[in-house]
């Protein structure tokens, strides 16, 4: 496990890091004790770092088979969506046709609770890139700000979807997985040595979101839940396919272009974000008791007894 690093319980750690996350993102004023927060806050980066550093190893096998020249780059970042980690795991298509109204709220639950926002990671990453790259995130973030409508934006259509179904997301009732995955996003957003990483891992949710969102989509349809409370997975459906083909065009061709070393580290933040969602879709699965399923491939997926 790629928390070794860190030698802490991972519920414990996750939970503690979310909570610093929460914190240290929140709008502040100055304080007396400025100095003894910064010292805290120091000590949790270098934490936050030490997990990232070993989730980064975790998938640096599978990074270094990414090639560097830019089209053939495009090629293999997309080809991600078909067998990268996670991808068309079964928990989708059981929640689709067989997840309970409980069932399904829980995992909304989980999702919410973990949800970074996906407009701050942008702003966060996109500081001093090109101009090609800052333009598209710019375009990205427009559309995520609901091109400057309030009932348009997605984090407020995720928060009213919370709502309207009664939903309580927390910390301290969030399995650490989703935790991870949230605090990993925005590791890697607000480290700038990660910033290669951050794009990687946000054109990998445009990239491979859309069938996931349908899937969560047709499970509230099935189970008549209110239509504008699945609004946000009906949008991210459809509008993060046109997303990501932007996405990979106007920022990752054209960064792997300027410099193909960084091929690896776009690869390398596009499969930690990707092994972070297997991971939440594992622990899901085992929660909701599905047992051992199988892919769309009939490969093995989530076997109760690796967990034994």
């Amino acid at each position: 496990m790629f928390l070794s690093s860190v030698d802490i319980e991972p519920q414990k750690f996750h939970t503690a890091l979310a909570s610093f996350n929460k914190s240290r993102t929140a709008i502040g004023t100055p304080s007396e004790n400025w100095e003894a927060v910064e010292r805290e806050s120091l000590n949790r980066r270098i934490q936050e770092g030490r997990f990232l550093e070993g989730l980064r190893s975790s998938v640096a096998p599978l990074a270094g088979d990414a090639p560097d020249d830019p089209d053939q780059f495009i090629i293999w970042f997309e080809s991600l969506s078909e067998w990268g980690p996670g991808q068309y795991h079964p928990l989708f298509n059981w929640l689709a046709n067989h997840a309970s109204a409980d069932q399904l709220k829980w995992f909304l639950t989980q999702e919410a609770a973990g949800e970074a926002g996906f407009e701050d990671l942008v702003a966060y990453a996109q500081v001093k890139l090109p101009p090609q790259a800052k333009l598209e995130c710019a375009r990205n973030y427009w559309d995520e700000m609901g091109r400057g409508k309030y009932k348009a934006m997605h984090g407020p259509l995720l928060e009213s979807m919370v709502k309207e179904l009664g939903l309580r997301p927390s910390i301290e009732s969030t399995v650490w997985e989703s935790l991870a995955l949230a605090n990993t996003m925005l590791g890697l957003a607000t480290s700038r040595r990660y910033t290669y990483h951050s794009l990687g891992a946000l054109g990998v949710i445009e990239l491979t979101a859309p069938w996931r969102a349908a899937q969560v989509s047709l499970a509230m349809q099935r189970l008549d839940f209110p239509r504008n409370s699945r609004r946000y997975f009906d949008l991210h459906a459809k509008i993060d396919v046109l997303h990501s083909r932007e996405w990979n065009s106007e920022v990752i061709r054209p960064l792997v272009a300027m410099n193909p070393d960084c091929a690896r580290f776009i690869a390398e933040g596009a499969l930690m974000r990707l092994r972070c969602g297997e991971l939440c879709f594992d622990r899901y699965s085992r929660e909701m008791k599905l047992g051992l399923l199988h892919n769309l491939n009939g490969r093995a997926a989530t076997n109760e007894a690796l967990y034994a």
